[in-house]
């Protein structure tokens, strides 16, 4: 077994930032995580750089070109690679609302890139969704959940749906809730115009996540708080924020991650294909998507069509952002909030023991960002990509 070591300027490791500090690989897997100098002369050596965690998104629909709503499998290939180019060494494939038949097909043409590692798992934003909060979701692909669909979605999915989004107030969504958890499914409330009532009655039955916060979800108000209070408040509901400054307003996103905290709020780009590359014009399953200025908007009705963004992107704006505003966070302060909205918290959420962290037995899933908190450097799955 032939061990490689990397050292760097900063290592994030165990809540810490190490300065300087090293990791040591064999095998693809960390076999250890130190401050100082290394136990031998580093194969890498990286003076003014920092290695974090390999980031894990929960939510992406594509990017470099490539689509995963069409279920097709080397598309998703394609487009994880773009992603892993950008730091994501672990994502889970997410698709949109479609019909009975097609939602079984892609299902099925993907659950072998879950067995064979390249998605953590596939995540179902829909078909069960609320009409009136659908987002760049065909409406006339919308329904209520039944628990005979369900039962034959898990059976085609056979272990690999990691997360289903749910809006509560539908008919039979409480009980839907229910029988996805009991199959180990990860439940999230999002796409909805519940109250504040059916979406805490969502977290008493087992939803643990919000989709993408504020976006395509009842907003607040003083007399009826709606889902985004119930979701916010119950610690044990992973907040998802897409943080590329066009979902949710930059100091919305501080604030939050400082009211929930850092270990509850997971970062996620809800790229879709356009992610890495230019304006013009794309498609979200079924919908056609209009690019301007690197923002997707669904062309009929100008909905907001998931981002552009990486999780590169998200990193390093996060990085810069909590330090600033009243309550700014000290430089390495704010690297622990993003490596754990970016790397710890989402793969805690998704039950990935392996991943989200830099420590001996893990995966040696790991970034190397610059001064700017920019990537230059990824290694995952024994290679440097």
């Amino acid at each position: 077994m032939t061990s490689m070591i990397v050292s760097a300027a900063r290592v994030v490791a165990d809540g810490q930032v190490l300065s300087p500090g090293w990791i040591e690989a064999a095998d693809g897997v960390l076999t250890g995580v130190g401050e100082g100098q290394p136990p031998r002369p580093a194969d890498r050596e990286f003076p003014s750089h920092t290695i974090v965690p390999g980031f894990v998104d929960m939510h992406v629909h594509g990017g470099g070109g490539h689509s995963y709503t069409d279920g097709v499998a080397d598309e998703v290939r394609r487009g994880v690679e773009f992603h892993r180019s950008h730091g994501t060494t672990t994502s889970v494939a997410s698709l949109v609302s479609s019909s009975p038949a097609s939602l079984l097909e892609q299902i099925e043409a993907l659950r072998g890139l879950v067995a064979d590692d390249v998605i953590a798992g596939i995540h179902l934003e829909g078909p069960w969704l609320s009409h009136h909060r659908c987002g760049a979701h065909d409406p006339g692909t919308l329904r209520d959940p039944d628990p005979a669909e369900i039962t034959r979605v898990l059976q085609v999915g056979d272990g690999a749906i990691a997360m289903v989004t749910m809006a509560p107030e539908l008919t039979g969504a409480l009980d839907a809730v229910e029988q996805f958890v009991d199959a180990d499914v990860l439940v999230a409330v999002g796409h909805t115009e519940s109250g504040y009532a059916q979406a805490r009655a969502a977290i008493e039955r087992g939803a643990r996540v919000a989709t993408h916060l504020f976006n395509a979800m009842r907003p607040l108000h003083h007399r009826e708080p709606g889902p985004i209070l119930a979701l916010l408040e119950d610690p044990r509901v992973t907040i998802e924020i897409v943080g590329d400054g066009v979902h949710v307003h930059p100091d919305l996103v501080s604030y939050v991650a400082e009211a929930a905290g850092p270990d509850r709020v997971s970062l996620v780009t809800d790229a879709m294909a356009a992610a890495g590359m230019r304006d013009g014009s794309y498609r979200l399953g079924v919908l056609d998507v209009d690019v301007v200025d690197s923002v997707a908007r669904v062309r009929d009705t100008g909905a907001i069509a998931g981002s552009t963004a990486t999780m590169g992107v998200l990193f390093a704006r996060a990085a810069t952002l909590l330090t600033e505003g009243p309550n700014g966070l000290s430089d390495s302060d704010a690297l622990l909030a993003a490596v754990a909205m970016t790397s710890s918290t989402p793969a805690r959420t998704l039950g990935r023991a392996d991943v989200g962290e830099l420590a001996a037995g893990k995966r040696a899933d790991f970034v190397v960002v610059d001064e700017g908190a920019g990537v230059v450097g990824v290694f995952t799955r024994g290679r440097w990509v």
